[in-house]
């Protein structure tokens, strides 16, 4: 199975550098300038369907990208972490290291914690697995799970730096899952 992962395009939130989480905001005109900039490569391919979280940005994401050519299905586990009470707060008040640490496993502040992330995201890829295993699958979603997800698939030792590439907007990468 090929899966190509994508992050949605910019919104006022990450132009503000603010955290989003499950906060359901539109693209920015420059999100969807980056979308569209990056459509003839996503297309280069063709999809059998498109997954992608149930928040306006990435359904806004994976319309510019496929539109009616490929089925787009809203799944519940591609959604943002759940930011808890830093949702809105801008960056600056986030501590990555500790609320990326695997073994910490950290919730403070209401933040959903790392393991139950990557628990959503395999449960994700299992049902994958099991259902389309022969296809090419695009999947729309957020930085956090997007990462999470691009671990998951290249089996990294997750007390490891989880943060070790950047995900900025409109990131994708396509993989090979088995």
């Amino acid at each position: 199975m090929k899966i190509t992962l994508v992050r949605h395009g910019q919104t006022e939130y990450n132009y503000q550098r603010r955290i989003q989480g499950h906060s359901n905001i539109l693209l920015n005109d420059e999100g969807r300038r980056q979308v569209k900039k990056i459509k003839p490569q996503i297309n280069k391919q063709s999809y059998d369907i498109c997954f992608s979280s149930p928040l306006i940005r990435t359904i806004e994401t994976a319309m510019i990208l496929v539109g009616d050519k490929t089925e787009i299905r809203k799944d519940k586990r591609l959604i943002e972490r759940g930011f808890g009470k830093l949702e809105g707060n801008t960056i600056d008040n986030y501590d990555s290291k500790k609320y990326w640490n695997y073994t910490l496993n950290c919730s403070d502040d209401n933040i959903e914690p790392i393991q139950d992330l990557f628990e959503r995201c395999e449960s994700f890829l299992s049902y994958l697995k099991e259902n389309y295993n022969d296809k090419n699958i695009l999947v729309v979603t957020h930085g956090a799970t997007l990462r999470a997800l691009h671990h998951i698939i290249k089996n990294t030792d997750r007390n490891s730096n989880l943060l070790n590439f950047k995900i900025g907007n409109c990131y994708f990468e396509t993989l090979e899952v088995k």
